[in-house]
């Protein structure tokens, strides 16, 4: 399962959306649209780390995929398991 922000970041790499969506069909992968949850725990966990005085800008994607992961019991394939850890039980 991929969401928006996912499909998003994977399709810079390719030229077409064909290719995009030949990739994802290969894959087995589905898109799936964000829940209300998520959205809403993204914007707590972000004001969370803003008061941790994080200084990163760009985390908020991070931190919506992640709780997409989180409120629908995922598990999540990350490069970064540090910060997900932080904010979330995944």
């Amino acid at each position: 399962m991929i969401n928006p922000i996912i499909y998003a970041e994977c399709s810079v790499g390719f030229e077409t959306i064909e290719e995009v969506e030949a990739l994802f069909e290969h894959l087995g992968f589905a898109l799936q649209s964000l829940p209300k949850e998520a959205l809403f725990l993204a914007g707590k966990v972000f004001l969370q780390y803003k008061k941790n005085k994080g200084v990163k800008s760009n985390v908020l994607p991070d931190f919506l995929i992640g709780a997409h992961a989180a409120v629908s019991g995922y598990r999540l394939i990350t490069r970064d398991k540090g910060r997900f850890s932080t904010y979330f039980r995944i």
